[in-house]
């Protein structure tokens, strides 16, 4: 009878339905893919997100931080102006009396109850008792001008030695104006000079002293010089000090670099930027150098220049002003670099030495050279002091040169997605492509190992349907144990079908997805082959330019560089520099 009814019943509708739940799971398939492409566009979109959001706090903390350093910079200057401020009355007043007396049209008396008064207004301040010499030697009170002297000394001895040093020269007296150089410098270590040293200096390559004097200056820094070379690490520590001077002078390439393909695609790319940034630092150096030597000197008369440095004496801050003046010019600094503190950090501990109150000779020679607006340092006592710092600037340049030369990637790395290869000089771009196209074709493979649908898988299709129709038929011919047995081989064979075909179509779809990508990928590699090419010839080049400035370097000669004025007679100069 079970024979009949098998026979006997209409299987169409049935295998229709299977057919329509068949229909019902391809399309949940299809709905789970597109669910899952929509997942990688939402998670593509979430990192570009992130990454925005990053990049906009960081945005947002520069910003805040170049507010605040413009916010303390006011309050520091205040501060200054309330604690210091008075000095300013005193430093303004002092070319002023020398100006009126070159003139002759104020009274004596005027000067002499003015500086009286700066004196009672100033307790303390060294200047003011120098006003007072300089008011009673001008109204031939020797006795009151030495007591005045006397009390300078005895609160700076060190400024006010050149202080008068600087007005007896104006004054055309050049014995007593050696007598007061010869005791500041008499009084100086190299290791600990004091932060006005640097006036000598400028009056020295401005040509202000008088002959003999100058021939004490120049055997002074020599000795000087011999001293601090014999002590021991003494020229590393110089060598590092102008190594960070110098790679201060380097630039960031920036975000859009000329070479884009290596900035997405090589792993290497990090040590690209910084060796191409060292090379293009040579020309940035060379181009400093230059213009501060295409400085035309000064002109004028030897009055104007003596009261201009003498204006840097008596103008610039004094030591006691110099923790709120450091605190002043990093948050200068901050600002500068649109709130990065980090690059301003970097800046102010090369700077720093100039706030020291003490320094020795060479980090008077360096600030004077690399920081002249800080060290209050004119053209010409920049330039002298390059000159006669070349030999540790040059030391310290090679080192640079050899630091950035080390960084260079023998091999490149290339990658694109999973694919990853080397390159030297982006001549083997025919085997790159090549072991490209066999990466693609071993992916292919691998993606259809295992994934062909073999002759039973093919029949599975066709036995799921007989095995659930022939489950019906015994269900309804009441052998409900064997349907159950049906069903079940039904559905395995039929999980398994579906659990082929769709690791198939997922492989076929990989392979398709594969030969759209291998073009690409070829495009990319000569690409990224030729710009290869292009970089290492571009910091070839770049990297030569260091023999020109070596050279431009090697040229100077300290002697070059201590200006002539009209009014000085012929001076004697060691010739060879220091």
């Amino acid at each position: 009878m079970a024979d009949r009814i098998i026979q006997t019943a209409d299987l169409s509708r049935i295998a229709d339905r299977l057919n329509a739940l068949n229909q019902s799971v391809s399309i949940v398939n299809s709905n789970v893919s597109i669910v899952d492409q929509h997942v990688d566009a939402v998670q593509g979109d979430l990192d570009t997100l992130k990454a925005e959001f990053h990049q906009f706090v960081h945005q947002q903390t520069l910003a805040n931080r170049e507010q605040l350093a413009e916010t303390r910079l006011v309050k520091l200057r205040q501060e200054l102006e309330k604690k210091f401020g008075h000095y300013d009355i005193v430093r303004r007043m002092t070319t002023g009396i020398l100006q009126a007396t070159d003139l002759g049209i104020i009274h004596e008396k005027i000067i002499s109850n003015a500086t009286e008064e700066v004196m009672l207004s100033t307790p303390g301040y060294w200047l003011a008792p120098c006003l007072v010499a300089l008011s009673a030697w001008i109204c031939d009170k020797r006795e009151l001008a030495e007591k005045a002297v006397k009390e300078a000394m005895k609160r700076d001895g060190e400024k006010t030695s050149l202080f008068f040093a600087l007005i007896c020269q104006r004054a055309d007296r050049k014995v007593a104006c050696m007598k007061w150089v010869s005791r500041y410098l008499a009084n100086q270590d190299e290791e600990h000079l004091d932060r006005k040293a640097i006036l000598v200096l400028t009056a020295y390559a401005n040509g202000l002293w008088g002959s003999d004097t100058e021939g004490t200056v120049i055997r002074q820094l020599d000795t000087w010089m011999e001293r601090l070379n014999a002590k021991p690490g003494f020229v590393d520590q110089q060598r590092q000090q102008w190594a960070a001077a110098i790679q201060l002078k380097r630039s960031a390439l920036g975000k859009e670099s000329a070479y884009p393909y290596l900035q997405q695609y090589s792993p290497t790319w990090p040590e690209i930027q910084y060796i191409l940034e060292g090379a293009h630092l040579h020309k940035a150096l060379e181009s400093y150098f230059q213009q501060i030597f295409e400085q035309q000197n000064p002109t004028g008369k030897l009055k104007e220049q003596l009261d201009k440095v003498l204006d840097g004496l008596v103008k610039n801050f004094d030591d006691e002003e110099l923790p709120l003046r450091r605190e002043e010019h990093f948050e200068q600094l901050v600002r500068d670099a649109h709130g990065d503190e980090e690059r301003a950090k970097k800046e102010m501990k090369v700077e720093d030495t100039a706030f020291e109150k003490q320094k020795n000779l060479v980090q008077l020679l360096t600030d004077a050279a690399m920081n002249p607006e800080l060290a209050h340092a004119d053209a010409e006592t920049q330039k002298f002091a390059i000159a006669l710092s070349k030999d540790w600037i040059l030391e310290a340049y090679r080192d640079v040169i050899a630091e950035n030369r080390s960084h260079v990637p023998q091999q490149i790395a290339l990658q694109i997605e999973d694919f990853q290869a080397t390159t030297k000089d982006g001549r083997n771009e025919r085997e790159l492509v090549q072991s490209y196209d066999n990466y693609i074709e071993e992916a292919k493979v691998a993606a259809m190992e295992g994934k062909e649908l073999s002759s039973f898988d093919r029949k599975c299709r066709w036995l799921r349907y007989v095995a659930a129709a022939l489950g019906v038929a015994v269900l309804v011919a009441g052998q409900i144990l064997i349907a159950i047995v049906l069903f079940i081989v039904a559905y395995v064979i039929h999980s398994r079908y579906n659990k082929k075909i769709k690791a198939y179509r997922t492989a076929v779809q990989t392979v398709a997805e594969l030969d759209r990508k291998k073009p690409q990928g070829e495009e990319l590699l000569r690409a990224l082959s030729a710009e290869v090419v292009d970089m290492r010839r571009e910091f070839r080049e770049r990297d030569g330019d260091s023999a020109d400035v070596i050279a431009f370097l090697d040229d100077l000669r300290p002697n070059q560089f201590v200006h002539h004025t009209a009014e000085q007679a012929r001076r004697v100069v060691r010739e060879g520099g220091v």
